[in-house]
């Protein structure tokens, strides 16, 4: 029986309806794992594939077929914006087939949530962090809403995975089956996986069951870049730098205006400066006002309505945004990307890539760089626009070895084990030590924390009054604890700077870090804004409208990591002569003059040690984030003064202070390259540490062990080092 006959009634009219021609081999594919096994299933393949019915079509079938008696299915997004999208889709997919689906976050209906509390059925999509609020503080509901539920579908499972949102995630999932007994079916779906080996280890972790990740042909599709220069002299403020950062937006207006499209920038900041000058060009040359702004910091209301904006119609829309529109919601018909600086990974480029060219239509995606040619004279190396030269290694090792970064599971993620310790604690009241380290420690995420350190943090925790001893000896959420955990913020494990709600005339237009004063002017929302009034205690700014362009700028609290394949690209895009079709004339002549100078410098063969001063040097190793601070700590322990050179955040070189020379250099990273190093026996700072929202909670020698483990990537760095005395050079 073909795949479509399989399908419940409902979805064959729908099919209809929408005047499909033929099912996706993805869509076969991934109804036979559904229809025919009880495995788990990753489903692998581009933006606009069908990913989304693929899973939802022969789910809801079983779900139709043999109804449960709660919830069905869990559908989990990271981005609320992708739960409304998905939301109208189900709904009309639904609408015939009295299968409920429900929202369920902090901005949907109260009336609908009470509903499926009272009769448990359909389908529920929520976030992670919802989903800690119903396990943590409401457990006997959360037990009546999913006590047969049958599926978890988590979208965008390359955004989780290797972060603390992912710890959270699976440590969720394992809560809630050990909750209801069984764990339920996972379908975890993804535009932009390379090698799924550590997604399928992800999306499978203590379910007892494997995973099926079907291997599909998707149909070719043509690609069009372009990577745009501009030296700019912002030292130097005259009328030729003016003219020359004019050039710069007059590029991006052009590439925007009258098309419907997203100009992405890495940054809220760079965001809001892009969308006003392309405004004040539009007024100046009598364009229509097509031009919106979507980041973290706009209100809901107005995310909202930028969405809307772009889904209806086919009339020019231009939005600039950061990562929230880099995820799956349909936009419809996108005509163009542009992007300002490099995107922050090879996984980001192919997801904003991957936003046009749907429908069989080509994809385009143009790139513009800005770099200041006023600074002062310094080493070859800090006057090197790193991101463009990123940006083309980027762009090779997609098109031409359609590779993007494997996604990193962290081994001890402490930050996360103090949050689910305080979260369990909160749901039970009082637990025994040895029944919470055995509750605790079994759970997936922390197969790597051994019994010594959490019981060094759980004493760390009772001697800070986070927790606390009943009279019975069980733990339970101490004085200070219920602090933490009774706070709203709690149940995000991602960092949220304290900020300022912005309104004029009553409507929230957005938030900001800085309390302006009465009279300073700013930007958000594409706007420039006046302060009316600052009310610091109810944390409020009230503004009115003004003209004229204001900057804004935004804390960042993320950490970046480049993979050691995207140093090894652009090593050998430096190395290289090769003329590439899409810069234009500016960038690559750019790219030959940053070609010229490393060579100069001595930048070449197998490997360099480029002498800087007599006594100072540059080592060479192309290596990624974690290998680089691997080979930091070695050198440090052979003796030598090393501090990596970090380009915003790619890891470019080491820098060396010596008086041993370089020939005394060249050995030490030859004997580390062939004999390696033991990074438990290096000198690590005791202030170190990686990222955690939880870190004051963490003993500083668990996170000192964090660092070393989850930082420090010595096997990548022996792999990929190239340096030998062979190749040594003559100060």
């Amino acid at each position: 029986m073909s795949t479509f006959y399989r399908y419940a009634p409902f979805i064959q009219e729908y099919i209809y309806r929408n005047k499909w021609e033929e099912l996706r081999e993805i869509q076969i594919r991934a109804a036979e794992a559904i229809f025919d096994t009880d495995e788990n299933l990753l489903l692998c393949s581009g933006t606009a594939s069908g990913k989304t019915e693929a899973a939802f079509l022969p789910v809801l079938t079983q779900l139709w077929e043999n109804p449960s008696a709660s919830v069905g299915v869990l559908y989990l997004s990271p981005l609320k914006a992708l739960i409304n999208d998905q939301f109208e889709r189900l709904e009309g997919l639904l609408e015939e087939a009295d299968i409920p689906v429900t929202k369920w976050h902090g901005d949907a209906s109260q009336a609908a949530k009470k509903r499926v509390l009272k009769r448990p059925q359909g389908v529920i999509q929520t976030t992670p962090e919802s989903l800690e609020s119903m396990l943590m503080r409401n457990s006997g509901g959360a037990h009546r809403l999913f006590s047969d539920l049958r599926y978890v579908i988590i979208d965008e499972v390359h955004y989780f995975m290797d972060n603390d949102r992912g710890v959270q995630l699976s440590c969720l999932l394992e809560r809630l089956a050990r909750l209801i007994g069984y764990h339920p079916r996972r379908i975890g779906l993804s535009a932009t996986l390379g090698d799924p080996t550590n997604a399928e280890l992800w999306l499978t972790r203590g379910t007892g069951r494997s995973c099926i990740t079907p291997s599909t042909k998707e149909k070719g599709r043509s690609i069009r870049l372009s990577v745009k220069f501009f030296p700019i002299k912002q030292k130097i403020p005259n009328s030729d730098s003016k003219v020359l950062l004019e050039n710069y937006y007059s590029y991006l207006y052009e590439s925007t205006a009258g098309r419907r499209c997203i100009l992405f920038s890495n940054s809220k900041g760079e965001v809001e400066e892009n969308i006003a000058h392309m405004k004040r060009l539009s007024e100046l040359r009598h364009g229509n006002d097509c031009y919106l702004v979507h980041h973290a910091n706009i209100s809901p209301a107005l995310r909202e309505f930028t969405e809307q904006r772009m889904k209806s119609g086919e009339l020019p829309v231009c939005t600039g945004a950061t990562v929230t529109l880099e995820l799956g919601i349909d936009l419809g018909h996108l005509e163009r990307i542009v992007q300002t600086g490099c995107p922050l990974t090879v996984s980001g480029l192919v997801q904003r890539l991957g936003r046009t060219g749907r429908r069989g239509g080509t994809a385009e995606m143009r790139f513009a760089f800005r770099h200041d040619m006023s600074l002062p004279p310094q080493e070859f190396y800090k006057e090197v626009n790193w991101d463009f030269v990123a940006c083309t290694a980027m762009i090779l090792l997609y098109t031409r070895e359609r590779w993007i970064e494997p996604m990193y599971i962290p081994k001890l993620p402490y930050s996360l084990l103090y949050h689910q310790t305080m979260s369990y604690l909160a749901s039970c009241g009082s637990v025994q030590p040895k029944q919470l380290a055995a509750y605790i420690l079994t759970l997936e995420a922390f197969r790597n924390v051994s019994q010594e350190d959490y019981l060094t943090l759980l004493r760390y925790l009772l001697k800070n009054g986070q927790i606390e001893r009943g009279e019975d000896g069980g733990l339970m959420v101490g004085e200070r604890g219920e602090a933490a955990v009774n706070n709203y913020e709690f149940l995000a494990v991602f960092s949220v700077p304290d900020e300022y709600s912005v309104r004029c005339n009553g409507e929230e237009i957005g938030t900001v870090q800085s309390p302006f004063p009465e009279g300073a002017q700013f930007a958000l929302a594409g706007q420039a804004w006046e302060v009316t009034e600052l009310d610091k205690q109810e944390r409020r700014i009230f503004v009115k409208k003004v003209p004229g362009i204001s900057a804004n700028m935004w804390q960042d609290t993320g950490n970046e990591y480049v993979h050691t394949k995207v140093m090894k690209m652009i090593r050998d895009v430096l190395r290289s002569d090769e003329q590439y079709a899409f810069l234009d004339e500016m960038a690559q002549s750019r790219l030959n003059d940053i070609r010229k100078a490393c060579r100069t410098a001595g930048l070449e063969g197998r490997g360099s040690v480029v002498p800087l001063t007599p006594t100072s040097y540059a080592v060479f190793e192309f290596l990624g984030t974690r290998a680089t601070a691997a080979l930091c700590y070695a050198l440090r322990q052979q003796g030598f003064d090393a501090t990596v050179y970090l380009s915003r955040y790619f890891p470019v070189c080491i820098e060396v202070r010596t008086l041993r020379g370089i020939d005394e250099l060249c050995e030490a990273l030859s004997f580390i390259r062939t004999q390696g190093a033991d990074k438990y026996s290096f000198s690590i700072p005791d202030n170190c540490e990686i990222c955690g929202k939880y870190n004051d909670y963490i003993p500083r020698e668990l996170l000192k062990k964090q660092y070393i483990e989850d930082y420090l990537d010595i096997e990548d760095m022996m792999r990929n080092m190239e340096i030998n005395s062979d190749t040594l050079l003559n100060e």
